[in-house]
């Protein structure tokens, strides 16, 4: 008996068999290639970010521009009453234990009347902060002015009737 010929069909399209061939090879090429490439510039790579992390790290700190502090343009009017008549309330908001009589000394020695120091509700303020009641703006940014503080604003959060009778309040910080 003879052989069985091929069919028709692979006589005429062999093209297809060499096509599906052809586009496996080059497939298999594209994933060598890029698998060389990520070899050959991994190395150069790697020692380029690790230099420039190191110039990074080793470079002196860059000065950061000062926080910008808003300021009314309207001239305050002198303060009504004199340093001796200003009532001030001290807060520990620092969490150092003894701070607040110690800023109460410095401010009696200022000329500042304290009728009460004692501690604030968070202990974890950053800033020192001065705060006055309706009326007491002029006092509140002389005392600021009298301790070097850059924060200066309205009571927050504090009743008037919680003040022991002061004009302002002093919220220590940890500067």
């Amino acid at each position: 008996m003879d052989a069985p010929l091929p069919t028709t069909d692979a006589l005429i399209r062999p093209w297809r068999t060499a096509t599906l061939v052809a586009s496996l090879v080059a497939a298999i090429e594209l994933v060598l290639l890029v698998g060389a490439a990520g070899l050959l510039l991994a190395k150069p790579l790697a020692r380029a970010v690790k230099r420039h992390a190191e110039s990074a790290a080793l470079a002196p700190a860059k000065k950061t521009a000062a926080p910008v502090v808003h300021r009314r343009v309207a001239k305050l009017a002198p303060p009504r009453l004199t340093r001796a008549r200003t009532r001030v309330f001290v807060l520990n908001g620092n969490g150092r234990n003894g701070a607040a009589s110690d800023a109460a000394a410095r401010l009696a020695g200022l000329g500042y009347h304290v009728p009460a120091t004692g501690n604030a509700e968070r202990q974890d303020y950053a800033t020192t902060v001065v705060m006055y009641r309706r009326g007491f703006q002029p006092e509140g940014v002389r005392l600021a002015h009298d301790l070097h503080v850059k924060v200066v604003g309205p009571l927050d959060g504090m009743k008037p009737a919680a003040m022991h009778g002061a004009q302002l309040a002093i919220v220590l910080g940890v500067r």
